[in-house]
């Protein structure tokens, strides 16, 4: 589960890391859809741009992308569509979530959000 920190509200109910290879991988690759309460959330060692980059190829559907700093601080959205080859946060980020397009109406730049690690 994902929840913004100021106010506790749930932005997420469902999410799926993305914590090994193959899964980091193949990400959203060949899926259906997503529902409105799932995302899947990549974790990078370090903060970076290149690395929380993505790419859209072989993505049926939009998604949103939510980029986080180190801070867990929203850094940068932005609607992802199917089949194109480049996203990147506007400025370095260590975490990212690719969920339904409706998550971009739930968060805001500067947002700080939080999530349960078990």
């Amino acid at each position: 589960m994902i929840r913004r920190l100021d106010t506790g509200e749930v932005i997420v109910q469902r999410v799926e890391e993305c914590d090994t290879f193959w899964k980091r991988g193949r990400g959203l690759m060949f899926h259906r859809s997503l529902g409105k309460e799932e995302a899947l959330f990549f974790v990078e060692k370090r903060e970076s741009i290149l690395g929380t980059s993505i790419h859209m190829l072989f993505v049926f559907f939009p998604i949103a992308v939510i980029w986080l700093d180190a801070q867990k601080r929203v850094v940068d959205k932005k609607l992802a569509r199917p089949f194109r080859l480049y996203y990147a946060p506007q400025r370095p980020a260590q975490y990212f979530l690719e969920g339904h397009p409706s998550l971009l109406e739930r968060v805001q730049i500067g947002d700080q959000l939080d999530w349960d690690n078990s």
